[in-house]
């Protein structure tokens, strides 16, 4: 195959490289069956006419306007290797050409429940603060040392949100014998059913829950959704795990509502990224902080362009993409996530 044989594909991945989601081996196959042209994610446009008219594929999710979709007859797919569909491209135009917008977010989802996992037994246990403690002198042996500690073992959860976390998140629990309940509004209940969790109204998930896991998308009709109100329903001493994104929670009532001694909570996300020095948050008692970390693994970046190679084949030979998710005409002008800008 020579080098004007080769399908063009457009690489804009920002924040995340190449190097980033390919392994030596995948990126030498990519650069082996394509023409890859890297390019500015904020001036697709500029590539000039010769380059959009050959383009196949786009390796990122830049923003796009109905005009550069139109210079681009050859297009055939968006792969979205930031993990969160973004709003910033003509999606019904895309739609009506048939051309895929597809997002790896999926990788995600292992490692974030099981850090999810892990910050459920830390609140359980006290583990963070006791380790420092002990680390201090000022250490409780036995019961002592185990004045709020329960046990997840029978427990109630609560899960809201059942995409690709939610799922992952069911699984790592499933050994704890737990009654799970489930709300998502965009999910009939047999599903929920054939995965064996409860389906519930948000009140529902919220008041009778000891563990409370939030991994749900934004969009326009959720941000904030989980406020004050919400969190004064939740039963006392039970825990928030916010795994998801900060735009679905009112982060200063998350905050007043730990710092109440109310409930406890973690998060991995938050309204700003970084998070000023001085924020409230880090020093707030009864709160374990992660450095939205809880997905960000190599080997999760590294399967991302596994499945962009096996997508990228299938559609070549004529058949729709497979490995990744695809975007659906329904509800993906609705979502309303940020890119993120750190790995």
């Amino acid at each position: 195959m020579t080098y004007d044989e080769r399908p063009l594909a457009i690489s804009a991945p920002e924040p995340r490289t190449l190097d980033l989601i390919f392994t030596d081996e995948a990126r030498k196959l990519l650069h082996a069956k394509y023409q890859i042209i890297e390019a500015d994610p904020e001036n697709i446009a500029g590539l000039g006419d010769g380059v959009l008219a050959m383009a196949r594929y786009i390796i990122g999710q830049p923003p796009l306007s109905a005009g550069t979709v139109a210079r681009m007859p050859e297009l055939r797919c968006v792969l979205n290797v930031e993990s969160n569909l973004i709003n910033n491209m003509p999606y019904e135009i895309l739609f009506q050409r048939g051309i895929h917008v597809v997002t790896t977010g999926q990788v995600f989802a292992e490692p974030v429940a099981e850090i999810g996992l892990g910050f459920a037994l830390s609140l359980a246990r006290d583990i963070i603060d006791q380790d420092l403690a002990f680390r201090r002198g000022r250490e409780l042996w036995g019961g002592e040392g185990n004045a709020s500690s329960r046990l997840i073992a029978g427990s109630e959860i609560g899960i809201i949100g059942f995409g690709d976390l939610g799922k992952a998140l069911r699984r790592v629990l499933c050994g704890f014998r737990a009654t799970i309940r489930v709300f998502d509004p965009w999910l009939p209940r047999s599903i929920l059913e054939e995965h064996g969790v409860e389906a519930a109204s948000l009140r529902e998930v919220l008041t009778e829950s000891d563990f409370v896991f939030v991994v749900a998308a934004v969009t326009s009709e959720n941000k904030q959704f989980l406020n004050a109100e919400a969190f004064a329903s939740m039963r006392p001493g039970s825990a928030f795990i916010l795994l998801s994104r900060a735009d679905v929670v009112d982060f200063d009532a998350l905050m007043a509502a730990v710092a109440s001694g109310h409930i406890v909570a973690a998060s991995d996300v938050y309204p700003e990224e970084p998070l000023p020095l001085d924020h409230p948050v880090r020093s707030l008692k009864g709160f374990i902080r992660s450095a939205h970390r809880a997905g960000a693994l190599d080997s999760a970046f590294k399967k991302m362009g596994d499945m962009v190679l096996e997508d990228m084949d299938l559609m070549d030979r004529g058949l729709p993409p497979m490995r990744c998710k695809r975007a659906e005409r329904e509800t993906v002008s609705r979502m309303r996530s940020k890119g993120v800008k750190i790995n």
